[in-house]
């Protein structure tokens, strides 16, 4: 017998349809208590496919709960077995986040093919660079071929076109074997805009909107269910696919009135799990309220998540790197602001934000939060694919600034995280794309997309249409590009970069309290223990004075570098790490 069960409340009548016998009468299911729907079915083994019929309307709706779905998001769900693949990782002990090196990659654009299979014959280019952890952009299924992945519809269900389930523990298993974990970046606080079968189910979804539509019923009536529908998503994707982490979407978008914050029900939840599976598991929230309580161990009053995606690093670099201003660029961009993050975490802490026209954040305890606890970034997907033409730091940026950028993030006190092509200044652009079937919808998105820019002065004919097939070939990376020397000499550099970081416990000191920056004219000093690093931002060179006497020069990111007991000189736009 296989049993079938489905959670729809407020449904007066549930039936269960088996795909590929026409003439095979529905099974009617029984209801049971707290709204949930149940039936056994002789046979109905994995590889079956099925869906279920609500009330008396006729469609076939696929399981809100669907491990697989090979016909896409409109069509039946699949049975699975987890149980019948065979894991190759019984010796992996996981990689923690504290120390490690994370690099973001998009399944459907790292590679031409856009599968999990191809992205697993580029491991070793990863493991070549110093990656410890692979975050891959959303991977569960949503409408269309190809998407960024932030419109998933099913929460339990591997994007059939990049291999769906099986491809996707190929590719943790391959990971694995390579010394490699993988972080999953998961959505849970709305669903994509076609395919969302939940809701029709259950009250999924509140009366409430953000940014991508209606929020998640989480504080209210049957919300119960609804935190057990997220609690048991993110423990399959760490127990069934073996995965070591997850990225935590826009936290910020899911409203929570509970005296238990959901954030820290699923902490609880994984700090089982990972204590049952003896090998550590990372939760890493991307959040813009600068609140430590969501990396605050719950022993100490906090939520217990391991990390938070830390914008406002990006922004003080990337302002200070590129000059630009406008949006919430505006309050970024000097040398005191770049200080300010790489000593204290947020530079909103309790401070006001012009973007916003409020006070914004909360200060971190310097002496109690450690600096691994804010993944940093130069560049990412959002930072990015949300410019008009989605066009990479290096479009803009010398080489010789991208290397100075790239020494400031690699020897900070935070986790650094690099987006794919980045160590090799990819030249392709990463833009926005979809595949939506749906004419009305694909018309809506490209209308609001030049709607969106046009508001921030792009002109709305530079903007890529989402729906066009070219925008998302174009955002494919070049890895010919490896071949041409100034690429080739570009991602050298981040590899001994990373080498040095991994190999000296100064550069890796996550206290941010250890941390002390000195600035003056367009340079900047940061002391990380027994070892100095130094950023030339003038286009002429300098001579800096150190607070202390230089042994020895570890690295430079420019030729012409010189050191004569507590002074430097740097070449223009470049920087040195020295050992005192």
């Amino acid at each position: 017998m296989t049993e079938f069960t489905v959670w729809a409340p407020e449904a007066a009548r549930v039936r269960l349809r088996l795909a590929g016998d026409a003439d095979a009468a529905d099974h009617e299911m029984r209801p049971e208590p707290g709204g949930w729907w149940r039936v056994e079915v002789p046979g109905a083994g994995p590889g079956t496919d099925y869906a279920f019929v609500l009330g008396d309307d006729d469609r076939a709706l696929p399981d809100p709960r669907s491990p697989w779905q090979p016909a896409g998001v409109h069509g039946p769900s699949r049975r699975y077995d987890h149980a019948a693949h065979r894991w190759g990782d019984a010796g992996w002990t996981g990689r923690q986040l504290p120390g490690s090196i994370l690099y973001e990659l998009h399944i459907g654009t790292f590679t031409p093919e856009g599968t999990f299979d191809a992205a697993i014959e580029r491991l070793d280019h990863l493991v070549d660079l110093g990656v410890d952890l692979v975050e891959l952009l959303p991977v569960n299924a949503f409408n269309g071929e190809h998407n960024w992945g932030y419109d998933g519809v099913c929460w339990f269900a591997p994007h059939e076109p990049y291999g769906g389930p099986d491809g996707l523990k190929r590719f943790v298993d391959a990971a694995h074997a390579k010394g490699l974990g993988v972080i999953l970046d998961v959505v849970y606080n709305h669903f994509g805009p076609s395919g969302a079968y939940a809701p029709m189910f259950a009250p999924y979804l509140t009366e409430r909107s953000n940014t991508w539509g209606r929020t998640v019923n989480l504080d209210g009536p049957h919300s119960d269910e609804v935190r057990r529908y997220i609690v048991d998503s993110i423990v399959m994707w760490l127990r069934d696919y073996h995965v070591d982490g997850l990225r935590l979407d826009a936290v910020h978008a899911m409203p929570d009135t509970r005296a238990t914050h959901l954030l820290e029900e699923v902490a609880v939840a994984v700090e089982a799990l990972s204590t049952r599976l003896g090998r550590p598991l990372s939760l890493i929230a991307e959040s813009d309220l600068n609140d430590p309580r969501l990396v605050t161990p719950r022993e100490a009053g906090g939520y217990g998540l391991h990390a938070q995606w830390n914008d406002d690093a990006h922004h003080a670099l990337h302002t200070l790197l590129t000059g630009e201003r406008q949006g919430y660029y505006a309050d970024f961009g000097s040398l005191e602001c770049l200080a300010q993050v790489l000593t204290g975490g947020f530079f909103h802490a309790g401070t006001w934000s012009s973007f916003r026209q409020r006070s914004h954040g909360r200060p971190v305890d310097r002496q109690r939060v450690p600096g691994h606890r804010f993944v940093a970034y130069l560049q990412n997907h959002d930072q990015i694919g949300n410019r008009a033409t989605g066009d990479r730091i290096s479009a803009t940026l010398s080489p010789a600034l991208l290397r100075v950028g790239a020494t400031l993030l690699l020897t900070g006190p935070f986790t650094p995280m690099l987006f794919m092509g980045e160590e090799w200044a990819a030249s392709t652009p990463w833009q926005f794309f979809t595949s939506h079937p749906e004419p009305e919808l694909a018309t809506a998105v490209a209308a609001g997309r030049r709607r969106e820019f046009a508001a921030h002065g792009w002109p709305p004919g530079d903007v890529p249409d989402p729906q066009d097939r070219q925008t998302f070939v174009r955002s494919r990376l070049d890895w010919a590009e490896l071949d041409k020397p100034e690429h080739r000499r570009m991602h050298e550099f981040y590899r001994r970069l990373i080498a040095l970081r991994k190999s000296d416990p100064d550069l890796s000191d996550p206290r941010l309290d250890a941390v002390d920056v000195r600035h003056g004219d367009q340079f900047l000093v940061m002391r990380r223990g027994e070892r100095m690093v130094v950023a030339n931002l003038a286009g002429r060179p300098q001579r800096i004075t150190l607070p202390g006497v230089a042994r020895r020069v570890l690295l430079t990111t420019e030729e012409g570098v010189s050191v004569t007991r507590d002074r430097i000189e740097l070449p223009p736009e470049s920087a040195a790490v020295v050992a005192l």
